[in-house]
């Protein structure tokens, strides 16, 4: 082991080691503790990717209603909502070179085939209660303010339909072979994004580093993960309301965001790929943000009752219920009115009329008030 870093303390150089793992099981948790190992800022620079860990030991069955087959180390997601699966392996375990590929494959296309969405919500969404949060917080805590908790699981549903995802090798160093091997599957598969990350540890005077590098990174791997994602602004999702849906929801648009403006009602756009969104923020009294409405130019306007039914009167159903009905009754019929612990939505085109839109303006003027009382 001739690797060494140094690091600068003062006046003093501190000479650190590279010192192997002392199991398998060290690195996996630190994997788990510490999602930012990945490196998400090497597999996309020009939109780092953001971690969230759906769970350890992901059971993974090899027909219907089996049984679990196999367990992959760890399944993450990104702020794409892009299944990221990942196996981790020492170097010293020869089994980092051809074997774990076969695994690894094996587990993708079992996973593709075989997993339920529903059933692994659950399960992360018990595994948040355990630890006394809920599953938007953890969510927007991890891969950002501007993700909408139901739409992320709807992503990663139709990620996993489509065969979109990222298979990551770990292990204190990636031998030759494999290195090869990454290579070529992420210059011939087109969806899936096959990636290696060594994550060297150095160690002295009681000092512990980790260094992460990703390996088999190429031009045509960071355009897979760029094409992703899209930063939307005013003009762009102004833009994109007109081109999916038409020039009268277009101008409504224009209206509701100039009035935000001088209401000083903060939104942000986010970054979808495929749709150009709209978030819709009110400042709580202990600064937190709280997001009651987001617009979407899939032609809806979401009731984000994901991120309100926390909040005083909203935590009360009956009020929720009370909301859609004041919106179906002043604005248009409510689409999935009966989900009051999720997002109902109504459609855009319904703000083309002026009265209509005015009475949705008094109606996030009053939800606003109610949450900051």
């Amino acid at each position: 082991m001739s690797g060494v870093i140094f690091l600068i303390q003062g006046e003093k150089l501190v000479e650190l080691r590279e010192e192997k793992y002392d199991s398998e099981d060290l690195l996996q948790t630190l994997l788990a503790d510490y999602p930012k190992i990945l490196a998400g800022d090497q597999i996309c620079s020009e939109n780092p990717r953001r971690w969230l860990l759906i769970s350890r030991e992901m059971g993974i069955p090899d027909d219907d209603n089996a049984s679990n087959r196999w367990a992959l180390d760890h399944l993450f997601i990104d702020q794409e909502g892009i299944p990221t699966l990942v196996e981790v392996k020492r170097s010293t375990d020869t089994r980092t070179r051809r074997e774990v590929v076969a695994q690894m494959l094996d587990y993708a296309a079992n996973g593709i085939e075989y997993w339920k969405i529903s059933e692994i919500k659950v399960q992360f969404e018990q595994q948040c209660l355990d630890a006394g949060k809920t599953g938007s917080d953890v969510v927007q805590e991890a891969l950002g303010r501007d993700i909408e908790y139901e739409k992320i699981w709807e992503q990663i549903e139709s990620n996993l339909k489509t065969g979109k995802l990222r298979l990551l090798f770990v292990a204190d160093e990636i031998p030759r072979e494999l290195r090869r091997i990454v290579e070529f599957l992420n210059q011939q598969m087109k969806d899936v994004e096959v990636l290696a990350v060594e994550v060297k540890q150095f160690t002295g005077e009681g000092l512990k580093t980790l260094v992460p590098r990703v390996i088999g990174q190429t031009a045509m791997t960071e355009e897979k993960v760029s094409l992703s994602s899209k930063n939307w602004d005013k003009d762009s999702f102004l833009n994109k309301i007109e081109e999916d849906i038409g020039k009268a929801e277009r101008s409504s648009m224009v209206n509701l965001l100039q009035w935000f403006e001088e209401k000083q009602i903060r939104f942000r756009f986010g970054k979808g790929q495929k749709s150009a969104s709209c978030l819709i923020y009110s400042i709580q009294k202990d600064g937190k943000e709280v997001s009651p409405f987001s617009i979407s130019s899939d032609t809806s306007v979401s009731i984000r009752f994901d991120r309100i039914k926390n909040n005083f009167p909203y935590n009360n159903p009956e009020k929720r219920k009370a909301l859609i009905n004041e919106i179906s009754e002043k604005i248009g019929r409510v689409k999935s009115g009966d989900k009051i612990d999720a997002w109902p939505s109504f459609s855009i085109s319904l703000l083309n009329s002026e009265e209509r839109l005015e009475q949705f303006k008094k109606i996030i003027l009053q939800v606003m008030t109610e949450i900051n009382q």
